[in-house]
């Protein structure tokens, strides 16, 4: 946006800022499976124990991927073109996964082989472009989970792999020479954790409605806009 738009970069306190926010918004709507999940070492109680598995399943594809590419994927990859054809082709991908998944699968029926395989997918957010919750349910949807299934583990899996995003992107702002701006990044988190928990729950709430269309025609139309302004 601001290389289109001609704004200044809002910086690295502000990207921490706007992930911290987005991740303080997924534990208050999922609070009571996330709260389950990190005190299954000590009090297991209900799926506490089994979502903790898969959340850890899911999310080791993405630290091995984010280890061995993050070079690639920071430079190379972000070509403004690689990110308007990402943009297009992975909503049509989910599109097909919406009308030819059997959506039959509850999320209680999601065993440790699918969140791998939802993991997997999940290291092809690297490409920018691609959107995170947006591969993650377009694989759910391959598997065959229902529409509500894949997109409430799509959520819980952005937990862990928003946390590791912010400690890590958070040593650099911790180090960073000269003064910060607390004021500006408190406003930053609770703007984004605002919009976030807003954008879960309507999105939740709607989806069995409205099917995964609405956001695959958005894909597409951001993915034209893209391939206009840079051609």
């Amino acid at each position: 946006m601001p290389l289109v738009f001609g704004w200044q970069d809002q910086g690295l306190s502000h990207d921490v800022a706007a992930h911290a926010g987005s991740l303080a918004a997924v534990f208050v709507y999922f609070r009571a499976d996330l709260g389950a999940a990190l005190l299954a070492p000590i009090r297991p109680q209900g799926n506490g124990r089994r979502l903790l598995l898969l959340l850890v399943v899911g999310t080791l594809p993405a630290i091995v991927a984010g280890a061995l590419l993050h070079d690639l994927a920071a430079t190379l990859l972000r070509n403004p073109l690689v990110v308007a054809a990402a943009t297009m082709f992975f909503g049509i991908v989910l599109w097909w996964a919406d009308r030819r998944g059997a959506r039959s699968r509850p999320l209680e029926d999601i065993g440790w082989r699918d969140a791998l395989y939802i993991g997997i997918a999940q290291c092809l957010a690297l490409v920018p472009g691609t959107s995170r919750s947006g591969i993650t349910m377009t694989a759910g949807l391959m598997l065959g989970l229902d529409r509500g299934a894949a997109a409430r583990f799509s959520f819980l899996l952005s937990a862990p792999i928003i946390l590791l995003a912010v400690l890590w992107e958070g040593r650099y702002l911790l180090t960073e020479p000269g003064p910060v701006d607390w004021g500006s990044i408190g406003i930053t988190m609770a703007f984004s954790a605002g919009c976030a928990l807003i954008t879960i729950h309507y999105f939740l709430k709607w989806l069995s409605r409205t099917g995964m269309a609405p956001y695959v025609i958005y894909r597409l139309l951001l993915g034209t806009v893209l391939f206009s302004v840079y051609l």
